[in-house]
């Protein structure tokens, strides 16, 4: 699991995986960093519209001009500079992966 460990979402992602006693890593951008690379294979998983953050506060900091040049390179660049702007939690495992949390998509992807 990717994400920052004071979002909302990746709480509730967390405490329900270890309510099912599922075994996890977490990497914590903040902590751990990101790389291109990383940023690169999310987007390249997902699609880049998929990955960025439009809710946030980070992304709403933006400048127009940035919001208005959005492409899958800049917006790989602005993920790795603003990892707060990556969509939360990202869970990949050894065949698939998601963005964010809803415990009846959990329960699917885990069984």
């Amino acid at each position: 699991m990717y994400g920052i460990p004071n979002c909302d979402t990746i709480k509730k992602a967390k405490k329900w995986l270890e309510q099912t006693g599922i075994e996890f890593q977490f990497h914590d951008y903040r902590k751990q960093g990101i790389d291109q690379v990383l940023v690169q294979d999310f987007c390249q998983r997902f699609g880049w519209q998929q990955v960025l953050n439009k809710r946030g506060t980070t992304y709403r900091q933006l400048t127009q001009q940035q919001k208005d040049d959005l492409d899958e390179s800049s917006a790989i660049s602005l993920l790795i500079e603003y990892p707060a702007m990556i969509k939360r939690p990202i869970v990949i495992s050894a065949t698939s992966g998601m963005i964010g949390f809803k415990a009846e998509q959990y329960a699917d992807f885990f069984k």
